[in-house]
């Protein structure tokens, strides 16, 4: 029994009629007399009723049109999905996003590809650090990752740069410099800091240090935390200061004020895959998430 025969027959059940039949199913009558033919003997059972004036289905014909109606529609629903599948339409994708993206790229992300990609299944990953992030790429668990670049070719990996974001300083609401419109990283030199992990943990740990080093200074006392949620709260318990990317500031909590710094410096935010990436649906979600780098900084 192959998919036209069953076509043939739900074709044959709906006109009652072999000429009509044929005629919609683009064949020749016999042809379609030997298919319902060839049914009946694999069946052992007769499906139509022939006379010569009409056609009858047997009550065996009327239980086989409905299953034939059902695999039909099956195979089609599957046909369809597979087409939208090989456009980059539908499939499942795997994102992972580094603390600082999860709050406004994140969320606009998954605005997007809901609208643009309706079928299109993700699974999201946030508050992630870019040393994991690459990790989880190499091996699967990701299918494309939001990171801090760190310079270092990876073998295998595609990192596209998507935007320079730049640093703000994270202070309680407290702090004589707060209400300033902006303020000079070095009059925070005395200040104990709330950092992401070292030891190549976080990617922003060594940039934060690195502007303080432009800065001419080495944070005294340094606090270090994993998500940046939680960096934020610290700094508004008064346990310190802080550097972050300025879309942090869509993480509005009581207690922190965000100050621009007088002397701007910028980290990158880029979108990584796996060179070669064979994945229409991971291919179509990273041109969605590109086109957003522009997006109210």
């Amino acid at each position: 029994m192959e998919l036209r025969h069953l076509r043939s027959f739900a074709a044959l059940a709906e006109e009652l009629h072999f000429g009509r039949a044929a005629e919609r199913l683009h064949i020749a009558q016999p042809a379609l007399s030997q298919q319902v033919k060839q049914l009946e003997r694999e069946f052992g059972v007769e499906l139509v009723s022939r006379t010569t004036r009409r056609v009858e289905l047997t009550e065996a014909g009327r239980r086989f049109a409905e299953h034939a109606r059902a695999v039909l529609g099956s195979a089609d629903r599957a046909a369809a999905e597979m087409a939208l599948v090989a456009a980059g339409r539908a499939g499942r994708v795997s994102v992972g996003f580094i603390g600082t993206a999860t709050y406004d790229l994140l969320p606009q992300a998954t605005r997007e590809v809901h609208r643009l990609l309706p079928d299109i299944r993700l699974e999201l990953h946030g508050e992630l650090l870019s040393p994991a992030l690459v990790d989880g790429l190499a091996d699967g668990t990701y299918d494309l990752v939001v990171l801090r670049p760190d310079g270092a070719p990876r073998p295998g990996i595609d990192v596209r740069v998507l935007r320079a974001e730049p640093l703000v300083a994270v202070l309680p609401d407290r702090h004589p410099r707060a209400a300033q419109d902006c303020v000079e990283l070095a009059d925070l030199a005395a200040e104990p800091f709330v950092m992401h992990f070292s030891g190549h943990r976080s990617s922003i740990h060594e940039h934060v240090l690195a502007a303080c080093a432009a800065a001419g200074f080495q944070p005294a006392s340094i606090m270090e935390v994993g998500e940046t949620a939680t960096l934020v709260v610290f700094v508004a318990a008064g346990l310190g200061v802080a550097l972050v990317p300025e879309p942090v500031r869509s993480l509005a909590l009581d207690g922190v004020a965000y100050v621009p710094l007088a002397r701007p410096v910028t980290v990158d935010l880029a979108i990584a895959t796996r060179a070669r990436e064979s994945s229409p649906a991971v291919r179509e979600v990273a041109g969605i998430i590109a086109l957003l780098r522009t997006d109210d900084l």
